[in-house]
């Protein structure tokens, strides 16, 4: 099992591992899905012996790569015959984050997302980081928060993100009643709306300013929808942040903004738990 503040990372061939801090060990697992080969119908003979060894391989391969970049990281690894995505609940007690690809079978070129991915969003228990798009080794931290709820876990890990990375941190608040309510007839306002929303979004992370003295925050308010602003400003990130907003009520179902964000993005994204 994992040791306190680990990094968990299913092995992802392709992929650039994303680690917000690197005094932390990375523990890789590898789930290996047998379930097509328990019924004695489709079960080859020796096929658990081939597919275990296959595991262990590709595990093999993972450490290796990333040892040759991180040669002083603790990396341990784990074969689990399981579906993936009990497997990796079963994983994180222990863990800082959870780190997944994105690679899905989607009919849409923008919407890629595997199905492991989204299912472990829909309720995570530690920090999701998804690995899609440019894993840029450059560019800044950006933040998605909502003045509605408590933002401190999601900006807490966007700000810590920025200062290990030293890299800029861009808070944004996106608004998307602006344009419902010009539509409608009302009279709006909208330079003292964005003054207003601007003064709540700096009182939201003030305190984390002096936390984080050599993080450079800034705050933008874009008056659209927040899965349009915040895929918008993915493009030249390295780092998105948003927060799950589960629904407590049902079933467990990831935010609405945190589903079309992870699905448009062009950076990894860091999906954060509600408190």
């Amino acid at each position: 099992m994992p040791g306190e503040g680990d990094v968990l990372a299913p092995e992802c061939p392709g992929e650039e591992p994303v680690f917000a801090g690197v005094e932390r060990p990375l523990h890789i697992v590898h789930a290996l899905e047998s379930w097509p080969y328990r019924a004695p119908l489709f079960k080859p003979a020796g096929s658990t012996e081939r597919m275990t060894r296959v595991g262990h391989r590709l595990l093999t391969a993972a450490r290796e790569r990333v040892q040759e970049r991180w040669p002083g990281l603790e990396i341990t690894t784990a074969l689990v015959a399981e579906e993936t995505a009990q497997a990796l609940r079963d994983q994180p007690d222990k863990a800082f984050e959870l780190v997944l690809g994105s690679r899905g079978r989607g009919g849409f070129a923008g919407m890629l997302l595997g199905s492991t991915s989204l299912r472990m969003a829909a309720r995570p228990a530690v920090p999701l980081v998804i690995v899609r798009g440019d894993a840029a080794d450059r560019g800044e931290i950006v933040v998605g928060i909502d003045l509605l709820r408590d933002a401190g876990a999601v900006l807490e890990y966007a700000f810590e993100s920025a200062a290990l990375r030293d890299a800029r941190l861009r808070v944004v608040h996106a608004w998307q009643t602006f344009g419902t309510l010009v539509e409608a007839g009302y009279a709006v306002d909208a330079d003292q709306i964005e003054l207003d929303l601007r003064a709540q979004t700096i009182e939201a992370y003030k305190p984390l300013r002096t936390e984080y003295p050599s993080v450079d925050a800034m705050d933008e308010i874009i008056m659209e929808h927040p899965v349009t602003a915040l895929s918008n400003a993915s493009r030249n990130a390295r780092l998105l942040v948003v927060g799950a907003h589960q629904r407590h009520w049902a079933a467990p179902r990831l935010g609405s903004i945190a589903h079309g964000v992870i699905h448009h993005a062009r950076c990894p994204v860091a999906v954060i738990p509600s408190a």
